[in-house]
């Protein structure tokens, strides 16, 4: 450490703590600056840290402030005066850096035993004040965590744990499962090698409200046991895609939900269907593996063509289709019957049902083997599918949702840990954001 100098610019050399001359006191000052309550200022020095200055404020609680266990809450009778003293990085006072110093006594709580007590300028065992952690936190929710750590000079590393220090917080006071009615539950890839996370989005605010690492069963089932029987009885629907490991737990536990197939999903069945029969098609035009004739390598590149909704076609893939509607027959039948499916989800309700009964009656018979095989599949799922028509709902939210999750694991350049992904989820999909200190 190095040498220490008394402030004076507020404070008197002798006797500080009298008033300012304005009526305001000394302590009054500082407190109101940092923006700390239920404590007292018992000194505030400069020290010089090789060449660099810190602002050292020693604080203590106000007398007679009954002491509570850090951990919990409650309170707790005395049980030493703790270790050494203690200091806690603060915001910066203009271009210094300010560092509150306190001894940390024990108390004996019953629950946790002897632990240090609750504080309040600070959460239990962080090495930030509570103003600076929530500076950092509002932050984090709007840039990177690496960006907040270079302007509060810190480590992302810090930066990652007070989010999830703050998150963890914001959840405890905060029933993020309450008053859920209609919901959607769907799983987004946060790393290589198959590393998932299972989400639920509720579709009436849009909030993320439940994540667990994994895609099983037993995660779904993880959900509905935080969610609670009483509250999982008062969903009305669920939308899902037609993962089994899902259905099968919203059926067994809340079976009183409307349970809706996501119109994404099912509309990417019939496209792999297409797919299926393009890929047939130009195998047999090609003549073989190896080969390469033009009418291959027309059908080699009508992909996107055959994707792509009619009204975004370029002129060049609207000649590629009218080519295809020529020449080969079953292929534009296919690409027909893809966009009829993709149809009855753009109509919905009554209409829709519909044109879906038509639609399975005409793959039935259209003797292309991929949608012959597709129709059987839309007929097992078609209660499903009935509910997403009647209700309009589908996992929308949840896929833009995901597309923020795959924006934050590229921002950090992956996450090693599941946690920290999902804490840094909730904080800025999840509602769980404090405000920027001294602000509502």
């Amino acid at each position: 450490m190095g040498a220490r100098r008394a402030l004076s610019t507020f404070l008197a050399v002798e006797g500080w703590k009298r008033s300012t001359g304005y009526g305001v006191r000394g302590t009054s000052i500082w407190k109101r600056l940092l923006g700390v309550v239920g404590v007292v200022v018992e000194s505030v020095v400069l020290e010089d840290d090789d060449g660099v200055d810190l602002l050292i404020v020693a604080v203590r609680p106000r007398r007679g402030t009954r002491p509570r266990c850090g951990r919990c809450g409650r309170r707790a009778g005395f049980y030493d005066r703790g270790g050494p003293v203690r200091r806690w990085r603060h915001l910066d006072f203009a271009a210094v850096r300010v560092y509150l110093e306190a001894a940390v006594p024990r108390v004996n709580c019953d629950v946790h035993g002897p632990t240090t007590v609750a504080l309040s300028w600070a959460r239990h065992a962080s090495r930030f004040t509570t103003g600076f952690e929530d500076t950092a936190a509002w932050l984090t929710a709007r840039a990177p965590a690496s960006a907040v750590a270079e302007l509060l000079r810190t480590t992302w590393r810090s930066v990652t744990g007070i989010v999830e220090r703050v998150v963890a917080e914001a959840a405890g006071r905060r029933d993020q499962l309450a008053g859920l009615r209609r919901i959607g539950i769907d799983e987004v890839a946060y790393r290589k090698g198959h590393r998932y996370l299972t989400v639920v989005v509720d579709h009436d605010t849009g909030r993320l409200v439940w994540a667990g690492k994994g895609r099983d069963s037993a995660v779904v089932r993880a959900f509905f046991d935080a969610l609670g029987e009483a509250r999982a009885h008062q969903l009305t629907h669920v939308s899902t895609d037609a993962a089994e490991w899902i259905t099968a737990v919203v059926a067994e536990r809340a079976p009183q939900a409307v349970r809706c197939l996501d119109p994404f999903h099912l509309v990417a069945w019939a496209t792999n269907a297409l797919d299926e029969v393009r890929r047939g098609v130009w195998n047999t035009a090609r003549g073989g593996k190896g080969g390469r004739t033009r009418r291959s390598v027309t059908l080699k590149g009508a992909r996107w063509a055959l994707w792509r909704n009619p009204n975004t076609l370029t002129e060049k893939q609207r000649s590629t289709l009218a080519f295809i509607q020529i020449t080969n027959k079953p292929l534009y039948r296919a690409y027909l019957l893809k966009e009829q499916f993709r149809e009855v989800f753009a109509i919905g309700g009554r209409a829709g049902k519909t044109l879906l009964a038509g639609w399975l009656a005409w793959a039935a018979r259209c003797r292309i083997d991929a949608f012959v095989r597709l129709a059987k599949r839309i007929r097992h799922h078609l209660p499903g599918i009935h509910a997403t028509l009647d209700s309009g709902l589908s996992n929308a939210r949840i896929e833009a949702n995901n597309t923020h999750l795959r924006v934050l694991t590229r921002q950090g350049y992956g996450y090693h840990s599941a946690e920290a992904l999902i804490a840094m989820a909730m904080l800025r999909r999840g509602g769980l954001c404090p405000p920027l200190p001294g602000r509502t």
